[in-house]
């Protein structure tokens, strides 16, 4: 009986999964590869005639190849973020769990303070603008590190917590310092929790359209999925370029989840359980 229930239960959620996920990536891929008469009838049907490569040139050329730029400044954006995220986050969370102090309450309230308080964007912009970092790649840097940075901080406290103090103390006894403890002793044992820091931030930071439209202004600036403005206006939206930009921007967070998703799973599993 429990087997039967089992496989209901599976079968109900493989199904959910192919509703929710696998349907809507099916309907826009069929809509990238029509013409523009066809796909203004937003229909489910089979095209009848295939217009994938037309699609794809006349997109990546749109607007002086933007859709070229955004790549460019969206690679540039999660790679330095997602870099720092993870140098920080670490060293944080290693001295959060190793060295509690009277500040450590503290530290802790504002980390929590980061993950529930909403970001306040038009003082954000004051601060910005009063340092020069506004419509900046720098200025959109900091700022993706500072939303991510306390779900990372979060992330590596729990797996430095299942790393023995043992350890510590023998590199200290070898001569080592904080940092060459931190970084050769600690820092590859934290690799499970690195490549998960690493995994989700990115697929969060390439895809996010509401903090690049806030602080990111400009055409010189845009980020690929600011490009979607380029084909959807009040009168005439083109379906076809449309989806097709929807398709290019959704392929490389797609195949960095395919191949990294299991060791997704082991780094968020790992700090749960102490060794």
């Amino acid at each position: 009986m429990r087997h039967a229930q089992r496989y209901i239960y599976g079968g109900i959620a493989i199904a959910a999964s192919v509703v929710v996920f696998l349907v809507p990536f099916a309907f826009i891929v069929l809509t990238a590869v029509k013409d523009r008469r066809q796909a203004a009838t937003r229909s489910f049907d089979w095209p009848t005639s295939w217009h994938f490569w037309d699609n794809l040139v006349e997109v990546v050329r749109t607007q002086d190849f933007m859709l070229v730029t955004a790549f460019v400044n969206s690679i540039i954006l999660t790679v330095a973020s997602v870099t720092l995220l993870v140098v920080l986050g670490a060293m944080v969370g290693f001295v959060l769990q190793r060295r509690p102090s009277r500040w450590t309450p503290i530290v802790n309230f504002l980390v929590l303070a980061g993950l529930i308080i909403p970001p306040a964007v038009v003082p954000t912009i004051w601060v910005l603008q009063s340092v020069g970092l506004f419509k900046t790649l720098h200025g959109m840097i900091l700022i993706e590190v500072a939303y991510g940075l306390s779900f990372t901080i979060l992330l590596f406290r729990a797996f430095v917590a299942t790393i023995p103090r043992e350890l510590d103390e023998a590199a200290i006894i070898d001569g080592a310092g904080p940092l060459r403890l931190f970084f050769q002793v600690v820092l590859p044992l934290l690799k499970p929790v690195v490549v998960t820091v690493i995994v989700v931030q990115s697929v969060a930071i390439f895809n996010d359209f509401t903090n690049p439209l806030y602080y990111l202004p400009g055409k010189q600036n845009v980020t690929v999925q600011l490009t979607l403005f380029n084909f959807q206006g009040q009168f005439n939206t083109s379906l076809h370029l449309l989806f097709m930009n929807i398709l290019l921007i959704t392929i490389p967070p797609l195949i960095v989840y395919l191949f990294f998703n299991r060791q997704i799973v082991a780094g968020m599993t790992a700090g749960a359980v102490k060794g």
